[in-house]
């Protein structure tokens, strides 16, 4: 008995000695920073690292994310001498943890600095196991810190010298933050230079302007969580008011930007109160002086897209001819729209800093910069997780080349793949309302820009990759916008969870989830496996007649089909489009004449992957989207990535950014069967169409679907000067008109 007694001491030891120098000891005595320190942290040196794994969360991902940005950052520079500072680093954890992601041989040298005497004697005897002979130790006071390499001659300026800083739970320590950050924003190279910060937070429910345009999903605290912590971390001289933060959001260039709850140490009583769950934040900054012209000069969208999507001035080079220029600040402007003084005229804003974390990203920004509107708060997740739309019938009719301009709605982005694969236009608008479909389309683009064709078809063929976070921390993210890394980092099951592949999240996979649900419980799951694995249509008609027809075409499915709820939430189909849809006919008869001929048409396991995803869950090799066939992503990504360079993505309603775009800029237009969604007659549908006959140069195409035969909305297009033409309109069950043949039209209007 007294053997166990000793082994649950021991093992609680490191615990305990925790819990009296944090919460039992009292911190007399001390007269300056590093006398409080050493007295802190003296008699639990030893255990410090075994006792903060689950109470300092994120340092990992904020050291993998930094790893991947700088890899991307020195792209242009590799031979660039690379100077890491990591502020605070006490025992030397972050050094060792960081050579697993990036390797501490690929520093020319690597300073630790840290107050607490200690603590330092922890990572001396690390650092000597390890044999690292670049990594060296300084005891001294962050806010002034000076390298050895700067003391060797009074002439060296340290301006710039510097390639990585991290702060990992040391920003809150420190009372002189104002001018460590200062001094770290002097010494940090402006070209490729990279601050990482990992910390507790606190902050209110209302944000700033700034605080939107740099992105920030779920940084608002409750007022429980803000004083509970602040008082609470207030007796161990760590500081979590906001002010911290703000300066270091202020005075560097936001890059990315994750805020997470630390659920893990916390008693099981207290974690059920989310108030009172520690707040961390994940963020990564480049100086402002950063150099970002070629990243503003891609935001000026064909000459000058003013709706929300501004750059500064000194992103042009030159003076330009016929030019409006309004001095405003990003926070000034906002997500207003500036309306250009003639249909000929570029508007040019000039921003002053701080700019929208849009503008500092490393790589490609595909991503035009958006600021949170109410309306984007609707979304809570994508509605699309593919495409319900037949580009290869787009392209027959599109007569694409490479000096085309495309504008056309995001969605899942399928379809804008299958464009580039097809023509590589000049430009590819992508335009969608729902801020997680252009998350949905920045994630594909960055994956392909990042990853080898195994791991891409893992995520978006099979929906299930086992390593997703850690390929989002180290390859993708660099690539990726802020707003949408925090969108899928906090969405990690999409793609993590074997059971739940990709496919069976957001809106439309309620609906195929639902049908597996009903197959299952019809018995028919086999046969679904045999209709998609059929080698002849007339196996698969066979199966289609006898097995799967009789349970999909039975009258509670097609009732299901009729409720409003189920149309919107399940299929993304709106109200007046159902409207549309049951006046051509009754539902029983749309649901048969749609999926009757394509069954008899197109072999679902080599020709047809749009059904064939919607009754496995998941793509095969065999049949699939352009852009996952080996041929497709080599076509995307070679030449590093050459045609992704054409993708622009709009988060704003289509009105608004065609309002943006300058007369006679586009060639090519597809809006799928989005007038489907306005009231007949309705006002907005003259204004958006009367744009996109400003917008449209002469001889430009426009198509679009409708799930009537014949949509009232035709007749707007002619009085806007448009030759309507029709593509095909479906005729009862004879002939499919694609491989979905869910509409019942295909129009294409040709600008006079």
């Amino acid at each position: 008995m007294t053997c166990l007694v000793l082994l649950v001491v021991s093992r609680l030891m490191p615990q305990l000695t925790f819990i009296w120098y944090c919460f039992v000891r009292p911190l007399t005595g001390a007269k300056d920073q590093k006398a409080r320190l050493d007295k802190f942290y003296e008699g639990q040196a030893d255990v410090y690292d075994a006792t903060r794994r689950g109470l300092l969360r994120g340092r990992k991902t904020m050291l993998n994310l930094c790893a991947g940005h700088i890899r991307t950052l020195r792209v242009s520079c590799p031979d660039k001498r690379l100077v890491w500072v990591d502020i605070g680093g006490g025992t030397g954890h972050n050094i060792e943890l960081m050579d697993q992601f990036l390797p501490i041989s690929s520093f020319d040298a690597v300073y630790l600095i840290d107050l607490c005497e200690p603590l330092l004697q922890v990572a001396r005897k690390r650092f000597a196991i390890k044999g690292w002979t670049n990594v060296h130790i300084l005891c001294q006071d962050a806010s002034n810190f000076e390298l050895p390499e700067w003391q060797e001659s009074s002439s060296v300026d340290p301006k710039g010298s510097v390639g990585f800083v991290t702060l990992s739970y040391s920003l809150s320590m420190i009372p002189n933050f104002y001018t460590l950050l200062d001094r770290i924003d002097y010494v940090l190279s402006s070209q490729d230079g990279l601050l990482g910060v990992v910390d507790f937070y606190t902050a209110g429910k209302n944000a700033s302007l700034h605080e939107k345009a740099i992105g920030g999903e779920s940084k608002e605290c409750g007022w429980l969580s803000r004083w509970f912590w602040q008082i609470w971390f207030d007796f161990d001289n760590v500081h979590l008011s906001p002010a911290r933060r703000s300066y270091l959001e202020y005075r560097f260039g936001t890059i990315k930007s994750y805020n997470g709850r630390n659920r893990f140490v916390l008693p099981f009583i207290v974690r059920m109160h989310d108030s009172l769950v520690i707040p961390y934040y994940i963020w990564l900054g480049r100086p402002r002086t950063a150099d970002i012209s070629k990243t503003c000069h891609a935001f000026e969208v064909e000459g000058g897209n003013t709706v929300g999507n501004c750059s500064p001035a000194s992103s042009f080079n030159g003076a330009k001819e016929n030019v409006t220029t309004l001095n405003m600040s990003p926070l000034e402007l906002g997500s207003s729209i500036i309306e250009q003084q003639a249909e000929s005229n570029a508007v040019i804003v000039n921003i002053t800093p701080p700019l929208s974390s849009f503008h500092y990203q490393v790589n490609k920004p595909w991503r035009l910069p958006y600021y949170e509107h109410p309306v984007h708060k609707e979304f809570r997740t994508f509605v699309y997780s593919f495409t319900w739309e037949d580009p290869h019938v787009d392209v027959e009719h599109l007569e694409l080349t490479q000096d085309d301009s495309m504008f056309v709605i995001t969605s899942a982005g399928d379809n804008a793949l299958h464009y580039a694969i097809a023509a590589n236009p000049r430009r590819i608008h992508c335009v969608d309302m729902n801020p997680c479909q252009g998350h949905l389309l920045e994630l594909k683009l960055a994956a392909i820009q990042s990853l080898d064709y195994p791991d891409f078809f893992a995520l978006f063929g099979e929906g299930y990759h086992p390593n997703f976070r850690s390929l989002l921390d180290s390859k993708i993210a660099p690539h990726l916008s802020s707003s949408a890394y925090q969108f899928w980092r906090i969405n990690l099951d999409a793609f993590s969870t074997p059971s739940k592949p990709f496919y069976l999240h957001g809106y439309s996979g309620w609906a195929l989830r639902l049908a597996r649900l009903i197959f299952r419980m019809a018995g028919v799951e086999k046969d679904v496996e045999r209709l998609c694995d059929s080698e002849t249509l007339d196996e698969q008609v066979q199966i289609w007649q006898q097995k799967l027809r009789p349970v999909i075409l039975n009258p509670i499915i097609v009732a299901l089909m009729r409720n409003p709820v189920f149309c919107w939430n399940a299929l993304g189909v709106p109200m007046n489009q159902r409207k549309m849809l049951l006046n051509e006919g009754h539902a029983y008869a749309y649901v048969r004449d749609t999926l009757d001929p394509l069954l008899s048409t197109y072999l679902l396991k080599t020709e047809n992957y749009f059904y064939l995803l919607c009754l496995l869950g998941h793509y095969t090799h065999a049949s699939c989207p352009a852009y996952l066939t080996p041929s497709g992503f080599e076509s995307l990504k070679s030449n590093e990535g050459n045609a992704l360079n054409s993708f622009r993505l709009h988060t704003d309603s289509i009105y608004n950014v065609l309002r943006g775009l300058n007369s006679w800029s586009l060639t090519r237009v597809l809006i799928m069967d989005h007038l489907d969604w306005f009231k007949v007659n309705s006002e907005s549908v003259d204004q958006e169409i009367a744009q996109l006959a400003r917008v449209v140069a002469s001889g430009g195409l426009v198509f679009w679907r409708s799930a009537a035969k014949q949509p009232w909305y035709n007749k707007v297009f002619e009085r806007a000067g448009f030759h309507v033409e029709a593509v095909a309109i479906r005729k009862g069950s004879a002939v499919a008109l694609d491989k979905v043949n869910m509409y019942a039209s295909f129009w294409k209007a040709i600008k006079s």
